[in-house]
């Protein structure tokens, strides 16, 4: 089982996969990439953003948010959330949790996110913006998971 788990829902923009591909890189996380995605993953925007670390990147593209479950269905998920549930400072991570990340545009689908049977989490916001940036979220969230769980578990 993997220490800490990111999975990207139907990412949009490429420079936030390559971003996330390498804080996974240089954490040694697992990432996978849930489809389908608007672009290529071996598009320039992604690589460029990832640099020369994507050949060390261990990660995994499923085609779909019903395989994501299926295969994952026995580990725990955190959802991620601009505004709703714990803040995520508060929130007790375990070894095993994939933390979940949704779309830029419109986040973890609604009925999903409601429907209580996954925790969610979020970080604080109090200026006059929608959102934190996906990758710079995505980085918060893994730290502080490895920053509970002892770093480099």
């Amino acid at each position: 089982m993997e220490k800490i788990q990111i999975a990207l829902i139907e990412p949009e923009i490429p420079g936030n996969t390559g971003s996330i591909a390498r804080t996974c890189v240089a954490t040694d996380t697992f990432l996978t990439i849930v489809g389908p995605i608007p672009f290529d993953i071996s598009d320039k925007q992604v690589r460029r953003a990832g640099l020369d670390y994507w050949p060390h990147l261990r990660h995994e593209y499923l085609n779909s948010f019903e395989e994501f479950l299926k295969k994952y269905q026995n580990r725990r998920l955190i959802l991620t959330s601009a505004r709703l549930g714990e803040n995520y400072s508060d929130f007790k991570f375990q070894k095993g949790d994939i933390l979940l990340m949704g779309k830029e545009t419109m986040g973890i689908e609604k009925g999903f996110l409601h429907s209580g049977k996954h925790p969610v989490v979020h970080l604080p916001m109090w200026g006059e913006t929608r959102s934190l940036n996906l990758a710079n979220a995505s980085t918060v969230f893994l730290y502080e998971a490895y920053r509970q769980l002892g770093f480099g578990v």
